[in-house]
Order: structure tokens, then C-alpha cells, then sequence
């Protein structure tokens, strides 16, 4: 009996020990695959380079996981020079609704609405290539996006449905430099069907600066500039568009206050359409919210 009693108190505390150890082995386990790939033992892709689709109103190299919806709010009041009288542009606003979807890890799609010019959009976004670390290292993830965007504002003179609808391609290279500083170029083409009444076809070709600097675990500063050569810009008398954001992240939300001469948050108004400039205070006050929703099993992320 006491035999028993003795192999009882032995067996039991190994048993528990058996079934406790597995919650402290997958971290630790984690953590070696990690440093091991930190050191050269393996390679890994970096994730995370940007925590949202948006840089401020620019697609990033970001689209969602399998399965996870995003669904975002982006809301510009008007210009801050517009005086008392329309309460510094807060009396006027625009928004667009849109729905981000991850098809597969690499490929995701998107739509929305805006206000402005009551246009509909458009694009499928794919990850070409990740940035690796560790034993072989690639030093950039480059993602394709192709977007349509489709006015439906009814115009004085008549105008074909064909004839409102726009164009857009770009290439989207992006470095996590740490897990502060992230940067981006986009460069982008346009077609436009149709611009104002007093052309027949447009093309822009136009180049995307921008990235995301962390202070704190849950706050950023973004920054997003389009160059279009000014012969371009001088002969459509448009402006360079440049944005400035600040970001908030709450759990499952990110929360960004922007700031930017641009009215439009789709690519033919921002890039194509931007006629304010910072200096003469043009400015366009206005937010992002962005949710996200997983439609699929959970999975851990893991951020480099």
C-alpha cells in the first residue's frame, strides 16, 4: 500500500508537469525558430511592414490575410482656409466607404464609394515577393495593384459612362527597415477616358514617396508625397500631392488623423485632380478608421 501511495505521489506531479510543459514549450520553441533565423539558420519573410492598406490615402505593399475583411471609413473635411464662415472647412465633407478582402495570403481585392464625384472603385492588389531575413535575404516586398475608378456624377454636357471611368497601375516596393521605420515608391500610371470637357484622353505618369515612422508600440507618423513632372502638372494645372497622418492603433482598429492638400482619397482625384497647395492653405483636415474582421480560423501574426 504504501508503495502504491509512494508511485501515486511521484507519477502525479509528472503527469502535471507533462501537461503544463507544452504552453511554456511552443514559446520557447518560437523563440529559438526565431533566433535561429535571426543568426542565418533559416530564412523568414518580414511582416508587418505597414499596419494598415493605406499609407495615408496610397495603397502600401499591405493587403489583408486569407480570409480577414477590412472595412474603412475615410473622411475629409474641407479646406482650412475656407474661413469662420464654413467653420474652417468642418461645415463641408467627404467620405468613402470601402471593403478590403484577403483572397489568399498574397492576393487581396477592394471596393468602395466616395462622395466626391459619387465615384466607385475598384482594384486587386498581389504580392509579388517578400523581403526575407536570415540565410538569404531579399531586401524589399513588391506588390502589383490594378484599380478602376468609375465617376457617376451626372455632368452639364453629356457624357458616356465609358468616358468617366479611370485607370490605374502601379508598382508597390516597400523595406522595413526595423520595426520602427518603414518606407515605400510607387510608381503609377493613369488613364483617363475622358478629364475636363476641354481634353479627350489624359495619361499621368506620377511617383509615390512615403512611409511610417513608430514612436510608441501603438502610435506612428506617416507621410505620403506624388511627383508628377511639372510640364505634366503645368499643362493639367494640377498640384503634387502630399499627405501627412497620424496613427492610433486600438486593437483591431487603426486611427489616423490626416492632414493633405488633396480632397479626393482615390487615385485619379489625389494624384490626378489635386489643385491646393499647403503654402496658400489648402489644407484638407479629416480621418481613416480602419476595422479588421477574420472571416477564417484564428492564426497568430507575428510582426518582425
Amino acid at each position: 500500500m504504501d508503495s502504491k501511495i509512494l508511485s501515486m505521489r511521484l507519477v502525479l506531479p509528472l503527469l502535471l508537469l507533462m501537461a503544463v510543459k507544452p504552453c511554456f514549450s511552443q514559446d520557447s520553441l518560437l523563440s529559438m525558430l526565431e533566433d535561429s533565423a535571426k543568426y542565418g539558420g533559416t530564412t523568414f519573410p518580414v511582416k508587418g511592414t505597414f499596419k494598415a492598406i493605406h499609407i495615408v490615402n496610397a495603397q502600401t505593399v499591405e493587403s489583408p490575410a486569407k480570409h480577414d475583411l477590412n472595412f474603412i471609413i475615410m473622411h475629409r473635411f474641407g479646406k482650412l482656409n475656407d474661413g469662420a464662415y464654413n467653420f474652417f472647412g468642418l461645415d463641408n465633407a467627404s467620405i468613402r466607404l470601402g471593403l478590403d478582402y484577403g483572397i489568399t495570403d498574397r492576393l487581396g481585392v477592394g471596393i468602395g464609394r466616395s462622395s466626391l464625384e459619387k465615384t466607385f472603385d475598384g482594384y486587386l492588389k498581389y504580392r509579388l515577393v517578400d523581403q526575407t531575413d536570415g540565410q538569404k535575404k531579399f531586401p524589399v516586398t513588391i506588390s502589383v495593384l490594378g484599380a478602376l475608378n468609375h465617376m457617376t456624377l451626372r455632368l452639364d454636357t453629356f457624357v458616356s459612362a465609358k468616358n468617366k471611368t479611370t485607370y490605374v497601375t502601379q508598382a508597390l516596393i516597400a523595406r522595413k527597415f526595423s520595426s520602427a521605420l518603414s518606407l515605400q515608391v510607387s510608381p503609377t500610371f493613369i488613364h483617363f477616358n475622358r478629364y475636363p470637357a476641354t481634353r479627350t484622353s489624359e495619361d499621368i505618369f506620377a511617383t509615390m514617396v512615403g512611409g511610417r515612422l513608430k514612436f510608441t508600440k501603438r502610435m506612428a507618423v506617416t507621410a505620403e508625397y506624388h511627383y508628377i513632372p511639372s510640364g505634366k502638372r503645368d499643362d493639367l494645372n494640377i498640384k503634387n500631392s502630399l499627405s501627412l497622418g497620424f496613427d492610433i492603433e486600438t486593437g483591431g482598429h487603426v486611427f489616423q488623423l490626416v492632414f493633405t492638400n488633396s480632397g479626393g482619397m482615390i487615385e485619379s482625384q489625389y494624384i490626378g485632380k489635386t489643385t491646393g497647395t499647403w503654402g496658400d492653405g489648402d489644407i484638407f483636415f479629416g480621418f481613416n478608421i480602419t476595422r479588421n474582421f477574420s472571416l477564417g480560423k484564428d492564426k497568430k501574426k507575428k510582426e518582425w
